[in-house]
C-alpha cells in the first residue's frame, strides 16, 4: 500500500475537490458522461456536414462500386464547386456518381485500385488534366487502416517485382501525351526469406461516409457488405462525415453490435432519397443453378478446375471461369467462398425477389451469403487474404511464365482498369494460385511463355495452370511439369503451343473432369 499511498499524494492536486481515498474513485465515477459526446455534430443538410471542406481538401469517398457510397454528400460536394481536390476512392465509380466530380473538374488527383466503369477518369487522365495513383486494393485498405491507427509505414509483400515496386508507372501525363511524372520505386526489405515493399499510411482532411444507422451518440452500423472501405476510412481522417439512412436512439443496438465507435466520427447527418443503384443486377431462376454443360472448351477447364476444391476449404474466385466453376461443388462439401469486399459465405446469385444492393461481390453482382457467413471490412478482407488465411485463389490470366510470373491486370498501349486485389490475392506463400485460362490468345500465339511481356500482376506465385489442352504445375525454381493431357491430344501438340519447356510427370494421364 505504500507505493500506493505515494502515488496518490504526488497525483492529489489533480483530483477533483471533494474525492479522497475510496470515496474519492467512487465520486469521480459519478461524473461519466451519460450523454452524446459533444464533438459528435448532427447536422441537418449536407451542406453543414461539408463544412470546411475547401480547395485543394484531401478526401476520401466510402463505398465499394455503388455499394455504400455517400450519395448525398457526393452530390452536395459537387454543388459547392470546391476544386483541386484529391479523392480516395476503391474505384472512380461511373460517370453520374463519382464521376460527377471529375466531370465539374473538381480533381486534381485520385488514388484508387480500379478506375472501374469511369470513362471520364481515364479520358482526364489521358489528357494531362488528372492525376492518377494506382495502388493494389489490399494495399489500399491497409494504408487507410495504418492512417487512422497512427501507424506511418508497414512492410507489406503485396506487388513485389511488379511496377508498383519497381515504379515507373504513369501517374500524369503532358497535354500532348508524353508522360510527366512516374510513380517512385518501393524500398524493399527481406524478412524470413521473403520480400516486402515498404508503403506509407494514408491520412486525408475528410472522410465522407456511409452508413446504415447511428445512434444518437454518434455509433455507426452497416448493412451487408457496404461496411467495405467505409470502416477504415471513417477512422483515418481528420474530420469524418457519416450519411446515414436512419438515426435512431441510443441503445437501439447493443455495444458490442456497433461497427464503428463515436470516438470516430466527427458528423452525423440523415440522408435523403437514396437511390441505391445497383451496377450488375444478377439474378437466377427456379429451373435450377447447375451450369450447363455445353461441351465447349471454357466448360471443360471450368469442369477440370471444380477438382481443385476440397472440403472445408477457403477459397477466393476471380470473375468468369473461376467463379462459374462454383457451380460444380459437390453438394456434399462444404466450400467457403470468401470475396474481397468484405463477404465469407458467398451463395448463389438471388432470385429476383431476394435482390439486396447491399449485398454484392467483387465484380459488383448481386448475391446472397449462406448460413454462417458473414461481413466485414476491406481493411480485414485483404488481412485474410495476406495473412495466408485463404488456401485457394483462383484466378485467369494473359500471361503465365516458366515459373509462375503472373501477368494479369495490364495490356500496354491498351485500357488499362487496375489492378484491383488480385496483387493481394497472390501474394501469400500459404495460399495455393491456381490460374484458368485458354492455351492461346485469339491470334493462336501462347499466352504460356518463358518468360512475360506485359506488366506482372505477381513474381513467382502461380502453383497450377490449367487450360482446355493440359494441366501444368508450376514450381518457381524447376518450371512447368505437364500433369494432365485432355484426350486426343499428344505431348508434342502441347510443345507446339506452349512458349517454354516443360517437363513430363512419370505419371501422366488424361485431363480430368469434375463427375456431374
Amino acid at each position: 500500500m505504500a507505493p500506493l499511498r505515494l502515488l496518490t499524494a504526488a497525483l492529489g492536486s489533480r483530483v477533483p475537490a471533494g474525492c479522497s481515498g475510496p470515496a474519492r474513485s467512487l465520486g469521480c465515477a459519478r461524473r461519466f458522461a451519460t450523454s452524446s459526446p459533444a464533438r459528435v455534430q448532427f447536422c441537418t443538410n449536407p451542406t453543414e456536414a461539408l463544412k470546411g471542406v475547401s480547395d485543394g481538401a484531401t478526401v476520401m469517398i466510402g463505398g465499394f462500386g455503388l455499394c455504400g457510397i455517400p450519395e448525398n454528400l457526393i452530390a452536395a460536394l459537387r454543388d459547392m464547386g470546391v476544386k483541386n481536390l484529391t479523392v480516395i476512392s476503391t474505384n472512380a465509380g461511373v460517370d453520374d456518381c463519382l464521376g460527377v466530380l471529375l466531370s465539374a473538374k473538381q480533381v486534381r488527383r485520385v488514388v484508387c485500385s480500379y478506375l472501374g466503369e469511369s470513362a471520364v477518369c481515364e479520358q482526364q487522365y489521358l489528357a494531362g488534366e488528372l492525376e492518377l495513383e494506382m495502388t493494389p486494393q489490399g494495399t489500399l485498405a491497409e494504408r487507410i487502416r495504418a492512417g487512422g491507427a497512427g501507424v506511418p509505414a508497414f512492410y507489406t509483400p503485396t506487388g513485389y517485382g511488379t511496377l508498383v515496386q519497381e515504379g515507373g508507372s504513369p501517374i500524369s501525363y503532358y497535354p500532348d501525351g508524353h508522360v510527366a511524372t512516374l510513380s517512385q520505386p518501393r524500398e524493399v526489405r527481406e524478412f524470413r526469406g521473403q520480400h516486402y515493399l515498404l508503403e506509407h499510411a494514408i491520412r486525408t482532411d475528410f472522410a465522407l461516409v456511409k452508413g446504415w444507422r447511428a445512434d444518437r451518440a454518434g455509433n455507426v452500423v452497416f448493412r451487408g457488405s457496404a461496411r467495405n472501405f467505409n470502416v477504415p476510412m471513417c477512422k483515418a481522417a481528420d474530420v469524418s462525415v457519416v450519411e446515414v439512412e436512419e438515426i435512431v436512439d441510443v441503445g437501439t443496438f447493443p455495444p458490442e453490435d456497433i461497427h464503428v465507435p463515436n470516438i470516430y466520427v466527427n458528423r452525423v447527418i440523415k440522408g435523403e432519397k437514396y437511390e441505391k443503384r445497383i451496377e450488375r443486377l444478377t439474378t437466377r431462376t427456379r429451373e435450377g443453378v447447375q451450369a450447363r454443360d455445353t461441351g465447349d472448351i471454357r466448360t471443360r477447364i471450368i469442369k477440370r478446375a471444380a477438382l481443385e476444391f476440397e472440403d472445408g476449404m477457403y477459397a477466393n474466385l476471380g470473375i468468369g471461369i473461376p467463379l462459374l466453376a462454383s457451380n460444380y461443388i459437390s453438394p456434399n462439401m462444404k466450400v467457403h467462398l470468401h470475396s474481397e469486399n468484405g463477404v465469407l459465405g458467398l451463395g448463389p446469385f438471388p432470385f429476383k425477389e431476394e435482390v439486396d444492393p447491399d449485398v454484392i461481390n467483387a465484380d459488383k453482382q448481386t448475391v446472397t451469403v449462406i448460413p454462417g457467413g458473414s461481413f466485414f471490412a476491406s481493411d480485414d478482407s485483404f488481412a485474410m487474404i495476406r495473412g495466408g488465411h485463404i488456401q485457394l485463389t483462383m484466378l485467369g490470366a494473359m500471361q503465365v511464365s516458366k515459373y509462375g510470373d503472373l501477368a494479369n491486370w495490364m495490356i500496354p498501349g491498351k485500357k488499362v482498369k487496375g489492378m484491383g486485389g488480385a496483387m493481394d490475392l497472390v501474394s501469400s506463400a500459404k495460399t495455393k494460385v491456381v490460374v484458368t485460362m485458354e492455351h492461346c490468345t485469339k491470334a493462336k500465339t501462347p499466352k504460356i511463355l518463358e518468360k512475360c511481356t506485359m506488366p506482372l500482376t505477381g513474381k513467382r506465385c502461380v502453383d497450377r495452370i490449367i487450360t482446355e489442352k493440359a494441366v501444368f504445375d508450376v514450381h518457381p525454381n524447376r518450371g512447368l511439369t505437364l500433369l494432365e493431357l485432355w484426350k486426343g491430344l499428344t505431348v508434342d501438340e502441347i510443345k507446339t503451343s506452349t512458349g517454354c519447356a516443360f517437363a513430363v510427370s512419370p505419371n501422366l494421364r488424361p485431363m480430368q473432369q469434375v463427375s456431374p
